[in-house]
């Protein structure tokens, strides 16, 4: 294979999204954890699926980051689930020294890697990654807004009893308490979703979707949220394997645009090969733009806890 994705963290969104990967057999597949054997059984046990998947792709489970060298892609799902009770706030702290660990090698092994963050707070993440390894910002990138979107997207076909495919939104900000969905700019099959739904219901989507991750913690009680949140990150490994120009809202760092420096926000971007080709600006009104501030400064918040 002419492409190597490696996956940094062999638990559960870790495995999805090699089996996602490996199933689309566009990449050979890395699946690294600390945990000696983890990594090693789930690898084989998805290679078994080759025969019956039709992919030829290969995945090598190890404890050992070498294995890692030279990966077009590095995805770090390394860290500490959210528990009942435990905001993404929480985190920061108990995963800080995973992630620092981690991109330390990842920059060792694949200095010209694209790196995808998913560990939480994955604005925070995101940002630490970027300091640490000392690559441009547009080869670092937050998967946050994509899933954000993705459940905001199926709230609005669950409540119109249509299709999620007809559905077509955007969700900016941290991927937290403070994110921005943007009914306005949702439409279900070309229609404003503010001519398909009342005020009132599309506020109790809004809060549904903020409170996405949360809901799953509840349910599951010993665990968060995999399913979605592994899909996610194939649809952003995807745009930079393929090539595929995907505007995409992911977390990036942001530099004066929409009037935010220095931090990690939930934006529009253009993903390819190259990572974020164009960060887009859209023209928000005067009430989402001060939204987007605020979601930008509770970010902030969480990078000075740590003190970088």
């Amino acid at each position: 294979m002419a492409h190597k994705v490696s996956i940094i963290g062999a638990g559960n969104v870790g495995a999805s999204l090699a089996q996602r990967l490996f199933d689309r057999g566009y990449a050979d597949i890395v699946l690294l954890d600390i945990v000696e054997g983890l990594p090693q059984g789930k690898a084989l046990d998805i290679l078994e699926c080759g025969y019956l998947a039709g992919s030829s792709a290969t995945i090598l489970g190890t404890n050992d980051y070498r294995d890692t060298a030279s990966s077009d892609v590095v995805v770090i799902t390394s860290g500490l689930a959210r528990k009942p009770g435990m905001s993404r706030d929480d985190l920061v702290l108990k995963n800080m020294a995973i992630v620092k660990g981690v991109t330390e090698e990842v920059a060792r092994y694949s200095p010209q890697s694209i790196i995808i963050l998913v560990a939480n707070p994955v604005d925070a993440m995101t940002y630490l990654a970027l300091k640490v390894s000392q690559f441009p910002r547009t080869r670092v990138i937050g998967q946050s807004g994509v899933l954000d979107t993705a459940r905001f997207c199926t709230f609005v076909a669950m409540e119109l009893n249509i299709s999620a495919k007809d559905v077509s939104a955007l969700v900016l900000g941290g991927h937290g308490d403070t994110m921005l969905a943007l009914p306005r700019l949702c439409q279900a099959g070309g229609i404003p979703l503010t001519e398909l739904l009342p005020a009132q219901a599309i506020d109790r989507i809004v809060k549904r979707t903020v409170n996405g991750g949360g809901e799953i913690v509840n349910l599951l009680k010993t665990g968060s949220a995999f399913y979605a949140p592994s899909a996610a990150v194939a649809e952003m490994v995807d745009a930079v394997i393929l090539g595929q120009k995907r505007v995409l809202p992911c977390a990036v760092y942001l530099d004066g645009e929409y009037g935010i420096n220095g931090t990690v926000v939930g934006v529009p971007v253009k993903l390819s090969e190259s990572g974020v080709e164009e960060i887009i600006q859209i023209k928000l009104t005067d009430e989402e733009t001060k939204a987007l501030k605020k979601s930008g400064a509770a970010v902030r918040e969480l990078i000075d806890i740590m003190k970088l």
